[in-house]
Formats: structure tokens, sequence, C-alpha cells
């Protein structure tokens, strides 16, 4: 049973060795892929202006994070909300980096040393769809997830977009928009189904699924020079 932490952060720009701070840090947790409700979100005052060309992207001020906490006064907090989790993130190096900086500022160790496995949705999108536009936004449009709400970036709202498409993209199934508080199991239970009373249809592919497929395969044999594990493996299964 696995933790899982979908993370975003929102920046003053573009290089933490320059001096960039974050601003916010938006986390979703996930528990058996299954949205928990424990989240995570905090707005920090970065104790410097946003680039012009950042603050057009998350549109947070210095007005408004003037009185919100500086991050080492809660790096702790951070740190312990994040322990032991895997954390999934898109472009992951970016935010990484970031928040690494800010722990060593904050006097504390690196990710690496609290957290489990960082996974990028980014370089997962890309082994899938070589060659297609993988950003958050390009994702959302092709799974069909919602995001009219979105006028700037933001890190809870991308952070709670990239859960949904992380589902879609690792699993395919529809978006994962659960109710908390229904009467789901605790974390942990097993709930056993006795699938011999169910009569399962046989769904076969359309021709223009078929197409579809092919053409994937084509451009993953493009990208691997011909070493598309699903083509040989299907090959195998017919010699």
């Amino acid at each position: 049973m696995s933790r899982l932490i979908v993370l975003d952060t929102e920046t003053t720009g573009l290089s933490a060795e320059n001096g960039d701070r974050i601003i916010e840090l938006g986390c979703v947790e996930l528990f058996n892929r299954k949205l928990t409700g424990n989240d995570l979100h905090i707005y920090f005052n970065p104790e410097r202006e946003s680039h012009e060309d950042a603050l057009k992207v998350h549109g947070l001020t210095t007005d408004f994070l003037r009185d919100k906490p500086k991050f080492a006064t809660l790096a702790q907090d951070v740190v312990d909300y994040l322990r032991d989790a895997e954390l999934i993130i898109h472009n992951a190096a970016f935010d990484v980096g970031f928040l690494n900086k800010e722990l060593e500022l904050a006097g504390l160790p690196p990710l690496a040393s609290f957290v489990g496995e960082v996974t990028d949705t980014l370089a997962m999108a890309k082994a899938v769809y070589p060659g297609k536009r993988n950003s958050l936004d390009a994702l959302c449009d092709r799974f069909g997830v919602d995001r009219s709400n979105r006028t700037f970036h933001g890190a809870k709202l991308d952070a709670q977009l990239l859960a949904d498409v992380y589902i879609n993209l690792t699993r395919g199934q529809d978006a994962l928009l659960i109710d908390v508080a229904s009467n789901e199991p605790a974390h942990g239970a097993v709930v056993t189904i006795d699938l011999s009373a169910f009569e399962l249809p046989v769904l076969v592919a359309t021709e223009h699924e078929l197409a579809a497929h092919e053409e994937v395969l084509v451009q993953l044999d493009k990208s691997s020079n011909g070493r598309t594990l699903f083509r040989q493996t299907a090959e195998k299964a017919v010699a």
C-alpha cells in the first residue's frame, strides 16, 4: 500500500541557484491511488520580488505574500508531511531543485534523504506520447481533465489537476473525482469481491482504435529505434 504525494510549487523565477525562492507549495495526498483529503497548501514570503514573467504566470504579488511565513519557519512541517512518501511531480527537476535549496537554507537535509521515489510525470508522458505536447495543460486536454477554473497557475490547483492526470496516465481510468468523506474502507483495509457473480463482457477494439494503437506503436518504434517491447512481445506470442 503506497502513499503518494502529488506536488507542485510556484516560485519567484526560474533559478534557485541565483536566488529565486518558493512562494507557494501545493500537495495532494493519494493512498492506494485515491484522494484522502490530507493535503498541504502553504504560501511563503520569499523576501524578494517575483520576476515579471513569473508574476504573469502565478499572479502572487509581493503585497499578498508580505505577511506569509518564511519557508524556514515551516520547513520541518514540510519534511514531516513528505516523509517516506513517493512524490509525483511534473518536470520534477525544477521543483526538487527549489525544494532542496529551501531545505539547505533552513539547515535541513535534501529530499532524497527522507522521501521515497520521485516520479516525473513529464518524463512518463514523453515516453507514452513521443513528439506530442506534454505540458500539464496539454495532458489535461488529452485526458479530459477539467481546468476551466484555472486563471493563473497555482500550486494547489495544479497538484489537484496533476493527481487526476497521473491516474489517467498510469492506468487510463476515468478521473478520480471521489468523495473523500464517503464510506470508503479505512487505509489498508482489504475488500474481497466474488467475481463469479459477474458476467464480464468481452470488448473488441474498433478499427479506429486499432489504427490509433498502431500509430502509437509506429511513433514508439521511431523513438526507440525499433525496440518497442510491446511489439516484440506480440511477435513472440504469434510465433
